[in-house]
C-alpha cells in the first residue's frame, strides 16, 4: 500500500474544536472520501456520504468528519457513559502511531458527544480500561453532523521522527445507529485475523511535545459496619519529556476501585479474570501485552499487584509503582516495578523489549516477583515473535519459560504457543492454533493462566457472507467451523470437539450469534484438585444470543444456552436463560435489569481429596441498574447484582484409579448460596481526567451449608451486609 504524503496547500488557521468546519482552519489537510462498507464487510460504497480531513498541528493530530444524514434517516442520539458500548452513530479515529502493526489507539466520538477510547494490541483486541485526554466537539445540522478531534502528541510513546516527518498508520470509520452498517477507510476490519497491520500509512509533519502532569487524589472511606473511617492521599505523575520517552510513576497510590466487579460463584478449578480499570495500570500499559492466546491469559495480569497478601490479611496496601515506556530506533522497551508495604508485602518488576525487523517483530517480556513471606522468588521470561510474509498470512508464535524459588527448592517449567492465520480471500479464512504447557509451567505470581499441563490443537475455518438479499433481516453472517483437540501433559483426553458458530449482523443493527459445541466422551483431571481424573460423558452445548439496539423507548438482549450434565450428559440436559431489557426514559436516562435462570442437572462439586458430589442445582441472578447522564460532566449510576442459589445433593462419589466415580455412603450435604452487590456512584468530572466521586457500596456473599431453595435464597441477599462503606475522592489533574 503506498504511503500517503500530507503536503501543506498554504498556512492554516490555527484548529479550533467546537464542531464547526471552518475551510479556514482545515486548508492543507488530507480530505478522504472514499468510505466504502465494512459491516457488512463487502466494500461497497457507502450507503450515505462520509468525508474526513486530516491535519497534523504543533498540539497534536487534528481530525474532522462530515455526516450526511439527511432527515429522512434516523439519528440516535442515546447518552452513554465512557466506554460505554451501544448502537448509537458515532466516528471512530484508530491510528497506530508507531506504524508497525503492534500497538493501536482508538478514539470514538457519538453523535451526543460522548467518546470511548480503547488501546488495541494482538491487531484486533481492544481494551477500554484506558483513558486519554484528547478534545473533541459535535455539531449538528438538518442535513448531517460534524466531528473535530485533536489528540496530542503526548498521548502516547512513539518512535523519533523521521526527519521532518512521521509515518503512522491510520483508519477512520463512521457507524449508522439506525443500521448498524460501517464505512471505513480503508477497507479493513477487527472481524479479520489482520486489523491494525492493514490500517493505511500516511505522512505527517513531525511535531513533539511534552508534558509533565501531576494529578493528586484524597480519599475518604467510611465503614458503616465497622464504624470506623479513614483517609488517604496520594498522587499519580505522568512525564513526557519529548516523544519517545514517558514515565509514569504513583505515589502512595489508590488502588480501591470506584467500577465495581460483576459478582461471581465460582466452584472450579480454574481462577476467575477480572479486569482493570486503575489508572495507573491502563495507562500506556500496551507494550506489556503478552498473550498466551488462551483464555485471558497474560504474563503481567496487573491485579496482583495491590491483590490479597500472602499473609492472608486482606488486600495489600501499594507503597508505590513506577512505569517507563519508550523507544530507540526501532526498538520500544517498557519498565514496570510496583512495592507492596509491610512484611507480607511483594516486589513486583517486569522489563518489556520489542524490535520491528518489517515482515517480522521480536520481543521480550521478563517479570520478577519477592514475596517474602512465602520465601519465594518467581522469575518468568517470554519470547514472542510475529511474522506476515505477505498480506495473507501472519504467524503469532511465543515461548514461556518459568524459575519458581520457594525455600531453598527450584522448580522451572515452560510453554509454547503457534497460530497460522491464512486470509485466502476476503470469503474464506483459515486458523491452526498450536499450544503446550507443561505441568510445572508456573506464571501465575505475577501473570494468569488458567491452568498448565496443557497440549491444545484446533484448525478452524471461516466464511464470511456479506452480500445477503436485500429483503433479509440479515445483513452478514460469519460461519466458524472448528475442530478441537486437548490432552494434558500426561496424555491425558481432556477434550474433542467440533465448535460451530454463526454470527450475524441484522440490518436494525442488532446482532445474533449462535454456537453449537459436539463433543465425544473425555476426562476431567482438574475437578478433584490433583486427586484423580473423572471420565466424562458426552456433553454437547447449544447457545443462542441476540441482542438488539433502542428502538422507541426499548432495547434488549436475550441469551438461551442448554447442555448436557457433568455426570450423566445428554441423558439429563441443564439449561440457562437470560432476559434484560433496557427503558429509556429520555437519551440520558435509562434504566435495565432482567433474570438470569439457569438449572444444572448432576452438577458435579469437589469436596475433599477423590471425593465430589453431584448435585440438582437452580440459580436466579438479578442484574439491573440505572445509568442517568446528567450532563456532560456529570453521570449517576446505580448497579444491583443479587444471586440466590440451590444445590440439593443426588450422591456422593469417589473419583476411582480408573477414573470412574463410584457411589459411596461418604457425608457430603446440601447446600446454597446467596450473593449481593450494590453500588450508587455519582462523577462529577472537573476538568479532563479530574474527577469527584461519591460512591455508596454494599455487598455480601454467604455460603448456607443446608438446602434452601434459590428464589429464597434471591429474596434474603437483599439482607446481606458484609460490607457497606461511603467513599468520596477527589482528583485534580495539573499540567505543567
Amino acid at each position: 500500500m503506498a504511503l500517503a504524503l500530507l503536503v501543506f496547500a498554504g498556512p492554516a488557521l490555527a484548529v479550533r474544536i467546537d464542531g464547526h468546519l471552518d475551510p479556514g482552519e482545515w486548508r492543507g489537510a488530507r480530505h478522504i472520501t472514499d468510505f466504502r462498507k465494512v459491516q457488512p464487510l463487502n466494500g461497497d460504497p457507502a450507503s450515505l456520504p462520509t468525508e474526513a480531513w486530516v491535519l497534523s498541528t504543533p498540539k497534536g493530530l487534528a481530525i474532522a468528519f462530515r455526516c450526511i444524514q439527511p432527515p429522512g434517516v434516523p439519528r440516535t442520539r442515546q447518552r452513554i457513559r465512557r466506554d460505554e458500548q451501544a448502537q448509537v452513530d458515532r466516528v471512530n479515529l484508530m491510528i497506530d502511531f508507531n506504524g508497525d502493526g503492534r500497538t493501536g489507539y482508538d478514539f470514538t466520538v457519538t453523535l451526543s458527544n460522548d467518546i470511548d477510547d480503547a488501546v488495541i494490541t494482538s491487531e484486533t483486541t481492544f481494551n477500554t480500561d484506558w483513558d486519554g485526554n484528547w478534545k473533541h466537539a459535535v455539531s449538528e445540522d438538518a442535513q448531517g453532523w460534524s466531528v473535530e478531534m485533536l489528540i496530542p502528541w503526548y498521548i502516547a510513546p512513539m518512535r523519533a521522527a523521521d526527519g521532518n516527518a512521521r509515518t503512522v498508520r491510520m483508519y477512520l470509520d463512521r457507524v449508522i445507529g439506525s443500521t448498524g452498517e460501517r464505512d471505513a477507510w480503508p477497507v479493513a476490519s477487527f472481524t479479520r485475523a489482520r486489523f491494525v497491520s492493514d490500517f493505511t500509512p500516511v505522512t505527517l509533519p513531525a511535531y513533539n511535545q511534552p508534558l509533565l502532569a501531576v494529578t493528586p487524589y484524597v480519599v475518604g472511606v467510611r465503614d458503616q459496619v465497622h464504624g470506623r473511617s479513614q483517609g488517604k492521599a496520594g498522587a499519580d505523575i505522568f512525564w513526557k519529556p519529548n516523544g519517545q520517552t514517558q514515565l509514569t510513576a504513583t505515589i502512595n497510590p489508590d488502588f480501591g476501585q470506584v467500577e465495581s466487579d460483576d459478582l461471581v460463584v465460582n466452584f472450579g478449578a480454574e481462577e476467575t479474570f477480572f479486569t482493570d480499570k486503575r489508572p495507573f495500570f491502563t495507562e500506556n500499559q500496551g507494550i506489556f501485552d503478552f498473550s498466551l492466546l488462551i483464555d485471558n491469559s497474560q504474563l503481567i495480569y496487573t491485579r496482583r499487584v495491590g491483590g490479597p497478601a500472602d499473609d492472608g490479611s486482606g488486600a495489600a496496601d501499594v507503597e508505590g509503582a513506577l512505569k517507563l515506556n519508550g523507544s530507540v530506533g526501532a526498538t520500544q522497551y517498557g519498565v514496570l516495578a510496583a512495592q507492596e508495604s509491610g512484611d507480607a508485602g511483594r516486589s513486583f518488576g517486569a522489563l518489556r523489549l520489542e524490535h520491528d525487523f518489517g515482515t517480522q517483530a521480536l520481543g521480550l517480556l521478563a517479570t520478577h516477583v519477592e514475596r517474602p513471606f512465602l520465601d519465594r522468588d518467581a522469575n518468568v521470561l517470554g519470547i514472542d515473535h510475529r511474522w506476515q510474509p505477505n498480506d495473507k498470512i501472519t504467524v503469532t508464535s511465543n515461548v514461556v519459560g518459568s524459575h519458581i524459588d520457594q525455600h531453598g527448592q527450584l522448580v522451572t517449567g515452560m510453554g509454547a504457543t503457534s497460530v497460522v492465520e491464512y486470509e485466502m480471500n476476503e470469503r474464506w479464512t483459515q486458523q491452526w492454533l498450536a499450544m503446550h504447557f507443561d505441568d510445572r509451567l508456573d506464571i501465575n505470581d505475577f501473570g494468569y493462566l488458567p491452568r498448565n499441563s496443557l497440549n491444545y490443537l484446533h484448525w478452524e475455518v471461516q466464511r464470511r457472507y456479506t452480500n445477503l438479499p436485500a429483503d433479509s433481516k440479515y445483513a452478514s453472517h460469519r460461519w466458524r467451523f472448528r475442530i478441537i483437540g486437548i490432552d494434558d501433559d500426561r496424555g491425558v483426553k481432556l477434550e474433542r470437539q467440533l465448535r460451530v458458530i454463526r454470527q450475524s449482523q441484522l440490518r436494525d443493527g442488532g446482532e445474533e450469534d449462535i454456537q453449537l459445541n459436539l463433543n465425544t466422551p473425555a476426562y476431567d483431571d482438574l475437578l478433584t484438585r490433583g486427586h484423580g481424573v473423572l471420565r466424562k460423558p458426552t456433553i454437547h452445548l447449544i447457545d443462542w444470543l441476540r441482542t438488539s439496539p433502542r428502538e422507541g423507548d426499548w432495547a434488549w438482549k436475550s441469551e438461551v444456552t442448554a447442555s448436557g450434565s457433568d455426570r450423566m450428559g445428554m441423558r439429563r440436559i441443564g439449561y440457562e436463560v437470560l432476559f434484560e431489557p433496557t427503558y429509556f426514559f429520555s437519551d440520558a436516562l435509562s434504566v435495565f435489569g432482567g433474570p438470569d435462570y439457569r438449572y444444572q442437572p448432576d452438577w458435579l462439586v469437589w469436596q475433599h481429596d477423590n471425593l465430589i458430589g453431584s448435585f440438582d442445582s437452580h440459580s436466579i441472578l438479578l442484574d439491573a441498574g440505572m445509568n442517568w447522564n446528567i450532563s456532560g460532566h456529570q453521570e449517576l449510576r446505580v448497579k444491583l447484582q443479587a444471586l440466590g442459589l440451590d444445590a440439593r445433593l443426588r450422591g456422593a462419589y469417589r473419583v476411582t484409579p480408573n477414573a470412574r466415580a463410584v457411589r459411596t455412603d461418604d457425608p457430603v450435604n446440601d447446600f446454597s448460596v446467596r450473593n449481593l452487590g450494590f453500588q450508587i456512584r455519582y462523577r462529577y468530572e472537573l476538568a479532563p481526567l479530574s474527577d469527584l466521586y461519591v460512591v455508596y457500596a454494599r455487598g455480601g456473599y454467604l455460603l448456607d451449608p443446608r438446602y434452601e431453595e434459590a428464589g429464597s435464597q434471591f429474596n434474603r441477599s437483599f439482607d446481606l451486609r458484609d460490607s457497606e462503606q461511603l467513599l468520596v475522592k477527589l482528583s485534580y489533574r495539573f499540567e505543567l
